[in-house]
């Protein structure tokens, strides 16, 4: 990963910088700021790069969303927040992370089998058209 980039848990001076990304609503970012539920990677003081850590039965660690802005990926930043997240969740006693991507999405999926999940089931129909949501566990060891 290139050394001008830095990761971390986003705070409430980052709210301009998140509302600008429009991932989710500003209401939403705000609750999850105190929960250190996104990580965000940053250069020159703009965003290349968002996680966002979400909960299944408020306690299973799921990313629910991940992105790079398009100049900056293949270059580890994903893996880097990725990275970032496990080791705070291995802090707090979890040994395990879930993610997902859509079933018509290849890159996205091949991404997950590259960091070291493994896919691990299937939500039919649940997108937009119809289309599948596979699930991938990864363990944190």
């Amino acid at each position: 990963m290139s050394q001008d980039v830095t990761i971390r848990f986003a705070s409430p001076a980052d709210l301009a910088l998140l509302q600008d990304a429009g991932f989710v609503s500003l209401d939403i970012v705000r609750r999850k700021l105190d929960w250190h539920e996104i990580v965000i990677a940053e250069r020159d003081n703009g965003l290349v790069g968002y996680l966002q850590l979400e909960y299944l039965w408020s306690f299973i660690p799921c990313v629910g969303l991940i992105h790079v802005v398009p100049d900056y990926r293949r270059r580890g930043i994903g893996r880097g927040m990725l990275g970032y997240v496990e080791a705070f969740l291995r802090e707090r006693g979890h040994d395990v992370i879930y993610s997902s991507a859509q079933a018509n999405e290849e890159e996205p999926q091949a991404w997950h089998r590259h960091v070291g999940f493994e896919e691990c089931g299937i939500l039919a129909g649940v997108n937009k058209g119809g289309v599948g949501e596979i699930f991938f566990r990864k363990r944190l060891e």
